[in-house]
């Protein structure tokens, strides 16, 4: 079981990835310290500090023939990194 699932790669982490932080999409039974290791065997880079968040799926409604449906869609977890003073970790050098 992968404890990454897949880096974020929105406007505002960017903007995070000039100060040397970068997020994560991780598996939502992971810890701190499970995350912390992963980064660092997979990126080969020190990480000083994981802060993690728990994002609630948001609720959708589609209207139908048979009547509304209402439904919801999945919970996830993500980890901010922080990495050590002058490393850095570069998603696009296999693109």
């Amino acid at each position: 079981m992968s404890i990454l699932k897949s880096p974020l790669v929105t406007e505002k982490i960017s903007a995070l990835n000039e100060k040397g932080r970068y997020g994560f999409i991780v598996e939502g039974t992971a810890n701190k310290i499970e995350i912390k290791n992963a980064v660092e065997k997979i990126y080969g880079v020190n990480v000083k500090k994981v802060n993690t968040i728990n994002v609630l799926g948001k609720k959708k409604s589609r209207f139908t023939k048979a009547g509304t449906l209402v439904g919801r869609k999945p919970n996830y977890k993500k980890a901010i990194v922080t990495l050590a003073e002058g490393e850095v970790i570069d998603f696009y050098s296999n693109v």
